[in-house]
């Protein structure tokens, strides 16, 4: 775990400012729209004489609500903005969330792409140069951290939690040149090597998971980074309802039985041993003979909660540390619960 605590931080340089393609895809997401595209829209990426080097995307997948006339409210105001319609009745081999990313790829202008939702703030002005100042020197990949707003309740802190954990493992497994997963709303890369995941055979398996799935299958140890400066993060709004939650981790979770056969290995592995742990632990607490078993797990606490409060430090995660004991036991019982989705089922929505 040690290893996991390592972040990346990617700073700008001097190296030359290529032009960019920002893509949101949006269903429905009038209020959100309104309230994050001018963050994104007024990214400090200039070109010399002043002018934005960067086009905004939007790829309006069929909405009935306002997301038309907020769009053209914006675009009124920001001459980068573009929009792109997905119509629902045209036919396509391509479903879901997918459809609409194929679209705006497709309709982007440069060689060079950011994604991120339609509920994301960019963390400050400088998101967009941070996201994409690894592409300019060559890498394919840019990974980047999605967080959640910080707000009152116990799930609220532990999405939060949960989100510094997952991050633990795959910028873990990143370093040692063994990418898995990326956050589909903080992720930069170039076309060819989107269009080259697109063009694999299990890119039209889920209508989502473009994120993981362009990780899966064309990520490697020298083409893909992790940024992890603040100030390149997205900021969004956690879910409100344990069950809008599930619903949204069914869907995050059923992606994971396409991970490479090493990779898929390797966190069942983690997955097995740290159930184990705990079992073990309340089996043996009270046996005298195996009095031990409690020695064993305040170590093994110790370690694994230093290294899990130093990274979420630097992640500017605020009061979730002082959970963790908790929260680490809820975790057995979190991979318990969605097992069925790791293993077998699939969702077929993205929203």
């Amino acid at each position: 775990m040690s290893a996991g605590s390592k972040l990346i931080s990617y700073s700008t340089g001097s190296q030359k400012k290529e032009p960019i393609s920002v893509i949101v895809c949006a269903k429905n997401e009038a209020s959100n729209l309104k309230l994050c595209l001018p963050s994104i829209l007024t990214q400090r990426y200039m070109n010399d004489v002043g002018n934005p080097l960067f086009e905004v995307i939007v790829v309006d997948d069929a909405s009935v609500d306002d997301t038309k006339n907020v769009l053209g409210s914006l675009q009124n105001t920001y001459t980068n903005l573009r929009v792109v319609s997905a119509n629902a009745d045209q036919a396509h081999s391509t479903h879901g969330k997918k459809y609409a990313l194929a679209k705006g790829v497709s309709e982007a202008k440069y060689e060079h792409l950011v994604f991120t939702d339609a509920d994301c703030l960019p963390a400050s002005e400088d998101w967009l140069a941070l996201m994409s100042a690894p592409l300019s020197v060559g890498k394919e990949i840019v990974i980047g951290y999605g967080k959640y707003k910080q707000s009152k309740g116990l799930l609220n802190a532990f999405i939060r939690w949960e989100t510094v954990h997952t991050f633990l493992q795959y910028n873990a497994y990143t370093l040692i040149g063994k990418p898995y997963m990326a956050v589909g709303r903080n992720l930069a890369c170039t076309k060819n090597i989107w269009l080259r995941a697109h063009e694999t055979k299990i890119w039209d398996t889920l209508p989502y998971g473009d994120d993981d799935l362009l990780i899966q299958t064309v990520a490697n140890a020298t083409n893909t980074i992790i940024v992890s400066d603040p100030c390149s993060f997205t900021i969004t709004e956690a879910k409100k309802t344990w069950k809008g939650w599930i619903r949204q981790k069914q869907r995050h979770m059923s992606t994971g039985k396409y991970y490479r056969t090493g990779i898929k290995a390797l966190l069942s592995i983690y997955a097995s041993s740290h159930a184990a742990m705990w079992i073990l632990f309340f089996v043996l607490l009270f046996n005298l003979n195996s009095i031990f078993i409690g020695d064993i797990m305040v170590v093994r606490c110790i370690i694994y909660a230093i290294a899990f409060a130093n990274t979420a430090n630097k992640l500017k995660e605020k009061k979730i540390a002082v959970y963790f004991l908790l929260f680490d036991f809820c975790w057995m019982l979190y991979n318990f619960t969605f097992s069925p989705y790791i293993i077998l089922k699939n969702k077929k929505q993205w929203i």
